[in-house]
């Protein structure tokens, strides 16, 4: 098949990219192979990618043996999918639907096998859409996404450093996680303002800690880090009873002096651990926004 530039394909469709929908779709061919690569889909995976755009690294996708499900909620783009790739690659289902809230649990079920996702995510979903993934970890065996530069920085950054933060901990607690590609401006159709990377995060057989109960776990990352400046004495004051939350900290071996950056994403699931066992639930969810 001929190689069209995503301008190309938009002109001859006569479509254009979306801004509101932070659409920058990705036309290196060097960048796309580079990435293919390191999704590596193989005869027997299942392989979800998440906003396909016009299918420019879905073709690097097809035809090496995996079953390729494309995941797009443009439904202008949905028919140049099919138009431009289906016909060619029974291998290929596309499937309209939103990223966001996707149920990728329902799709590993019905394929009977964990799924590899990937994709070039919007940047302003790119939070809730690895949330998702995330919430759905069970279902995953990795995922290799493309998403701005900073994000991907602060998810692999280690304890006690600028970047960590709520991502850090949340993502690194299920997978190992890696920056494997930067990916300048220029390789995008419109370019953007920001850079890009690509992060590949393997999911672990046994996530670490592991947590007594996820939700609380959560709510417990998402207070330490609500004001980055606020020693654990403070930033859990909403988790419950002081001096319960004080007997939980001693017994996880975790001091409130400390300020949540500070902590490994271990010693963050030995506090919720002690603060489960101490009788706190996760209870309702507060503002407690994190980064």
């Amino acid at each position: 098949m001929t190689y069209e530039s995503p301008g190309t394909l938009l002109r001859r469709h006569g479509l254009h990219p979306k801004k509101q929908w932070g659409q920058n779709f990705l036309g290196d061919v060097a960048t796309q192979e580079a990435i293919a690569d390191l999704v590596d889909p193989r005869p027997g995976q299942v392989v979800v990618e998440l906003g396909p755009g016009l299918g420019h690294l879905t073709r690097h996708l097809v035809g090496r043996g995996a079953r390729v499900v494309a995941v797009e909620r443009d439904r202008d783009l949905a028919p140049v999918l099919r138009q431009e790739l289906g016909t060619h690659h029974p291998e290929l289902e596309v499937v309209e639907a939103d990223a966001a809230r996707l149920d990728l649990t329902a799709l590993s079920r019905s394929a009977g096998r964990l799924l590899t996702v990937c994709g070039n995510l919007p940047y302003h979903l790119g939070s809730p859409i690895l949330f998702q993934i995330l919430d759905h970890a069970a279902a995953v065996e990795r995922f290799v996404t493309l998403l701005q530069r900073e994000v991907v920085e602060r998810i692999c950054a280690l304890p006690d450093t600028e970047a960590y933060g709520l991502l850090s901990v949340l993502v690194q607690q299920l997978a190992d996680v890696r920056l494997a590609l930067r990916v300048p401006p220029g390789v995008f159709v419109p370019p953007p303002n920001v850079e890009s990377a690509v992060l590949v995060a393997e999911l672990r057989a046994v996530p670490r800690g592991p947590p007594t109960s996820p939700a609380l776990f959560r709510r417990v990352v998402k207070a330490a880090f609500a004001q980055r400046r606020k020693t654990l004495s403070n930033a859990l004051k909403p988790i419950g009873d002081k001096a319960v939350v004080q007997a939980a900290a001693e017994a996880a071996g975790v001091a409130l002096t400390r300020r949540g950056e500070t902590l490994s994403v271990e010693e963050f699931c030995a506090l919720e651990r002690a603060l489960s066992a101490a009788g706190i639930t996760d209870g309702e969810e507060r503002s407690t926004s994190g980064e």
